[in-house]
């Protein structure tokens, strides 16, 4: 495809930034305008197209020949070929073919007696030498209808080519022929209220060989008469003739030129007439378009510039195999690691805070001060079962005889039995603070994933040093169990004595275990078996003490809801729904009492599993505690033996055990909850803390090749080389930017003219008073109606300047024909000029009456 040079110089200059933005991985979205043809029926517009492609491809004929919009793309391809939308995958690489197909397409949508469709048929045209444009030719107007065309075809016709037009990104080609009234051209009028303004309308005057012998379009084509903003551009088109003999579009474009050379009316205008200058026009619209998005690319890019600068100036000079850098880049990442550690332990500080959930020292310190405490308290909730192992032990070490006194050997065996139970807790709690570190350290080595050896080498150092100091702590902490168990410090200041426990009776036991009536806990929860209407979907702010829970609407704890006293409840999980994002557990009494207004349990929901932990831990601490699910036969027989059969000596004596075993494992519970996270704290915390900050990288060194170690991962490499590309790319793009910018030149807008005669329709020039009726004479116009050139008026007169006549007449004209203000002569159609072309641009000036 060939025939239009501004397109093939445009095309180096889109393909180079499109290439540039590919690189980048940016959609670079140009979208060039549409052209589009308007204009009446068998005005030229499908050869105005064909030549702006510069190809033979669609129907021609006389009468109405496109009767469908042709949506015709052209796309840069390697190769040329032609593929039409209802004929995907066929490929077209002969144009008469495309002409044939598109005629035939036309048929059978439309029939082939002239009927019109707005069903388009969509052409795709790739070529090396086209840009990525799309181009509409358009059905032309008609007035009458022929054949199957329906009554309203003016109407259907205007309707389908606004449709089109109305695009702020199409450009309008008007079509007018130049042997019949522009005053009449359906294509000015349509433009104009598609275009008030006129900034996409450019006019096209076609058909100038076809004028009467003796007239022409210059005045139009001057803009004078009936100007645009963008003014006209006169071609002319090859006739049926030259077509059916095969006359190709370059000869037709040369005989064109003639054509304007030779054309005494033209010739002054010849530089600025005929299809290469359509061209120009149009590619030079291509160009402001591609011109006017290049700010906005350039901004982008340089967007992107500025946040790649950062990353890749640590890239810039990188070698991968110099040694200094690898020792450098190591030393640089346990340092880091140090950093983080002691963050994530300390809670120092950091931009990478978690705020999803508890992390690192936070949760460690959750599971010191609620987890340990919630798992002790469990430990210890079944107050029955403790008095039927008391009796039991009284019972069996009076043997066959009746005892007087409380056996001491009692205490020690219960005292002994509850201390053993301390280990479990104790025990988990180093595992889950185990679990815990080493969380911690996996996730301050994911800085290291840049060598995924090192980052490796690093975690399993460190896992193993946690590995052993977890088998200390967990020697030490049985240790402390043993020491315990070794010996009962009956003389400890806290500890009641045999006195005060048989003075104590049960109901005084039981308030010396509470703890005032202080508040344990305060926070946000819902009441699941609430209905709707009564509030059960909110949340309330609850308030747990010793005594009681209360809830409040807000924080502020002015509107008080509800308090429940919570002697003699008990506590139980609740199955989480299948929908339900809660987790909830509910509070009851075991006697089958309404706990709340009508409700036999409270039932609470929280957002999270470690919330339900946590407020479990809180009621057991108000003494509020789990439900004991027991085997119905040990509880008969338990009864039975422990309870019932329990005379009121043995009542006494188990009580009198029950309070000594009651203040001694408060002295052991509170030295176990002290001590246990200290031991952890000093020999597992703060030893591994020691361990990276001052022994890491010894065995880093020592475990093998350091160059080996620091060799990067293939992903790394592959994101440093990215970068670089990415940095390097952009860099071009924006040196292609100002290329292009400084290569092509931004036509500015033409100015606006007085164009009111397109909103006037027909009230514009009375053509058929211009003398004798021709097929052109619509092209020559009175003086007197030329509004862009009326006479100025003669200051302090009473008569009108004189007129100025278009081209003078051979006879010079007489010194008094203006005289008396009578308006001039009509001035035929010109036959040949005997004088200069410019001549008529000198006013005749009157010589003054005698």
């Amino acid at each position: 495809m060939a025939g239009n040079t501004g397109m093939e110089q445009l095309i180096p200059i889109v393909n180079k930034l499109q290439d540039a933005f590919t690189q980048l991985g940016v959609h670079m979205q140009l979208d060039l305008p549409q052209i589009a043809v308007v204009g009446g029926q068998s005005a030229g517009k499908s050869s105005v197209l064909e030549n702006f492609v510069g190809r033979d491809f669609l129907p021609r004929g006389s009468g109405i020949v496109t009767r469908r919009p042709l949506i015709l793309q052209l796309i840069y391809h390697p190769h040329e070929y032609g593929e039409f939308l209802h004929k995907k995958g066929d490929r077209y690489t002969n144009f008469d073919e495309i002409r044939k197909e598109i005629e035939a397409d036309t048929d059978r949508i439309t029939g082939n007696n002239k009927g019109i469709s707005n069903l388009p048929i969509n052409l795709r045209v790739y070529s090396p030498n086209v840009l990525n444009l799309t181009l509409i030719d358009l059905p032309g107007l008609t007035k009458v209808p022929v054949g199957d065309q329906p009554q309203d075809i003016e109407q259907q016709i205007r309707n389908m080519i606004m449709t089109y037009i109305s695009k702020d990104s199409c450009l309008i080609l008007a079509v007018s022929p130049a042997n019949s009234d522009l005053a009449n051209s359906d294509a000015l009028k349509l433009s104009k209220d598609a275009d008030p303004d006129g900034l996409r309308t450019i006019g096209v005057i076609t058909k100038l060989d076809l004028m009467d012998e003796g007239t022409d379009a210059r005045d139009v084509l001057e803009n004078k008469l009936l100007p645009l903003r963008r003014g006209y551009v006169g071609v002319v088109n090859r006739s049926q003739k030259d077509i059916d003999g095969k006359k190709d579009i370059k000869a037709a474009m040369a005989a064109e030129r003639k054509f304007f050379l030779a054309h005494p009316a033209y010739r002054h205008v010849a530089d600025r007439m005929g299809t290469p200058y359509l061209q120009r026009v149009l590619n030079q619209q291509l160009t402001n378009h591609i011109r006017e998005t290049l700010p906005s690319l350039r901004d982008k890019l340089q967007k992107q510039l500025l946040a790649m600068e950062k990353e890749v100036e640590q890239y810039k000079h990188f070698r991968p195999d110099d040694p200094s850098i690898k020792t450098k880049a190591m030393l640089q990442m346990i340092q880091q690691l140090q950093n983080d550690f002691e963050r994530a332990i300390e809670g120092s500080g950091s931009a990478a805070i978690n705020t999803n959930e508890l992390s690192g020292g936070a949760k460690i310190n959750r599971l010191f001060h609620e987890r340990f405490p919630y798992e002790i308290v469990r430990m210890e909730f079944d107050e029955k079962e403790l008095r039927r192992e008391i009796a039991f032990a009284i019972r069996n070490i009076h043997g066959i005889r009746v005892g007087l006194f409380t056996p001491d050997m009692a205490f020690d065996a219960i005292v002994k039995g509850q201390i053993a139970r301390l280990k479990e807790p104790s025990l988990k709690c180093v595992d889950l603070v185990v679990q815990e570190l080493t969380n911690v350290v996996r996730a301050c080595t994911l800085k290291m994933s840049r060598y995924p050896r090192l980052q490796e080498e690093t975690e399993r150092i460190i896992t193993t040093h946690i590995r052993e100091r977890e088998q200390i702590c967990k020697e030490s902490i049985l240790l402390m169990n043993e020491c315990e168990l070794a010996y009962m410090n009956t003389n400890h200041e806290d500890f009641i004595g045999f006195a005060n426990a048989q003075q104590t009776s049960e109901t005084s036991s039981k308030s010396g275990r509470k703890l005032g009536n202080q508040v344990i806990r305060k926070g946000y929860m819902s009441i699941s078996n609430l209905g709707f209407m009564k509030g059960g979907s909110r949340d309330y702010w609850f308030v747990l003490t010793s005594e009681s829970l209360s809830w409040f609407k807000d924080e502020e704890e002015r509107d008080k809801k509800y308090m429940l006293m919570l002697d003699g409840l008990k506590i139980k999980d609740i199955e989480q729904g299948f929908m339900s994002r809660r987790h909830v557990f509910a509070l009851y009494n075991p006697d089958q009492r309404n706990v709340y207004k009508d409700y036999k349990e409270l039932q609470l929901g929280v957002e999270t599993q470690d919330d339900m932990d946590s407020w479990k831990a809180s009621f057991l601490r108000a003494g509020v505690y789990p439900e004991k699910v027991s085997d119905s036969a040990n509880g008969e027989e338990g009864s039975s033996e422990g309870s019932t059969s329990m005379d009121p000596q043995l009542e006494r004596q188990v009580e009198t055990i029950r309070n000594l075993v009651d203040s001694y494992m408060k002295i052991v519970t509170k030295t176990t909850r002290d001590l246990v996270p200290k031991s952890l704290m000093h020999l597992m915390i703060n030893n591994t803390k020691e361990f990276i900050n001052g022994e890491l990288l010894a065995h880093l060194y020592a475990s093998g090749d350091q160059s080996s170690m620091m060799e990067e991962s293939p992903e790394e490499a592959r994101k440093r080389e990215e970068m670089l590309r990415m940095y390097h790319a952009c860099k071009e793009a924006l040196k292609i930017i100002g290329d292009v910018s400084m290569a092509t030149v931004t036509t500015p807008m033409p100015p606006p003219v007085k164009d009111d005669w397109l909103s006037t329709g027909q009230d514009s020039p009375k053509i058929g008073q211009s003398g004798p009726p021709s097929p052109g004479g619509s092209m020559r116009k009175p003086i007197s109606a030329n509004v862009s050139r009326a006479p100025p008026p003669v200051p302090g007169g009473g008569r009108p300047a004189p007129a100025i006549p278009t081209r003078p007449t051979p006879a010079p004209p007489t010194r008094q024909g203006n005289a008396g203000g009578l308006p001039p002569p009509l001035i035929p159609s010109r036959p040949v000029p005997i004088v200069p072309p410019r001549m008529q641009d000198r006013p005749q000036v009157p010589q003054r009456p005698h």
